[in-house]
């Protein structure tokens, strides 16, 4: 039951990336790849935390199954937990 998508009875683990995670996965591999300091870094950054943090609230809400939802609730938490250790 945990892995079952509630419509179509299929096991669902991992779905083809969305919007959101596609603009993560893209903007977090230039910044990873490219190290472009300065205002470029910042604006990569919180485009890939803001995309990351979209897809998970979406996860929660809108998952396919429980999996999916406990998973975006999980990422939802680790965001979170950066977002408070880079204020400190």
């Amino acid at each position: 039951w945990l892995f079952e998508d509630r419509q179509t009875g299929r096991i669902v683990v991992a779905q083809w990336p969305n919007i959101p995670l596609g603009v993560w996965i893209v903007v977090a591999a230039v910044n990873r790849v490219a190290h472009p300091g300065g205002r470029w870094s910042t604006a990569l950054s919180v485009t890939a935390t803001v995309a990351l943090a979209f897809w998970a609230i979406d996860e929660i809400g809108r998952g396919v199954n429980p999996w999916r939802r406990i998973l975006g609730a999980g990422v939802l938490m680790f965001v979170a937990i950066r977002l408070v250790a880079a204020v400190r």
